[in-house]
């Protein structure tokens, strides 16, 4: 996996095994929390303490801006807990978990690899797994609707076909 020109091979390393932790904690049937996104993400920054930010962010050199509300975390929390709702498709669900974690930039850094690994969560809890990932790599904004529409209809499109090949899609 590059990483903005260079390879980082100890970077991607981290990124592997929180994967592999965040598969494994799929497999529990554990409920999406800030929580449980933290422990990933102390394992792909390699930090001993991972929480909340506590400051406004910045991304995409400055050109983004994070605000910071009282009652942000509780808000981020209750987002989260709605990945699970049963009564939406899962492509939905998996696209909106991304851009809530998008959009509320919870972690002071690497925050586009949280929610990739909340997104892999989501749909590896309901025994999905995506062999091809490449098409979801590209630059999204969380308050873009029509994005987020096609999002979803692209993971649609990426489940549907990871379930045809005989040798990925559902868990058994």
């Amino acid at each position: 996996m590059a990483t903005r020109g260079k390879r980082d091979s100890e970077g991607t390393a981290r990124v592997l095994t929180a994967l592999g932790v965040t598969f494994a904690d799929a497999e529990q049937d554990r409920p999406l929390t800030f929580a449980l996104m933290s422990k990933w993400q102390r394992t792909v920054l390699g930090h001993d303490v991972v929480g909340f930010r506590t400051m406004p962010a910045f991304a995409k050199g400055g050109r983004e801006r994070y605000g910071l509300a009282p009652n942000m975390e509780a808000l981020f929390e209750q987002c989260l807990s709605e990945s699970s709702q049963s009564d939406l498709p899962l492509p939905s669900r998996a696209a909106r978990t991304y851009l809530d974690i998008l959009f509320f930039h919870p972690f002071e850094n690497g925050n586009a690899r949280a929610a990739m690994l909340a997104l892999a969560f989501v749909l590896a809890r309901e025994g999905v797994l995506l062999d091809q990932v490449h098409p979801l790599q590209t630059t999204r904004w969380a308050d873009d609707a029509e994005g987020a529409a096609d999002l979803a209809v692209l993971l649609g499109m990426l489940i549907t076909a990871a379930e045809q090949r005989p040798s990925h899609g559902r868990q058994s």
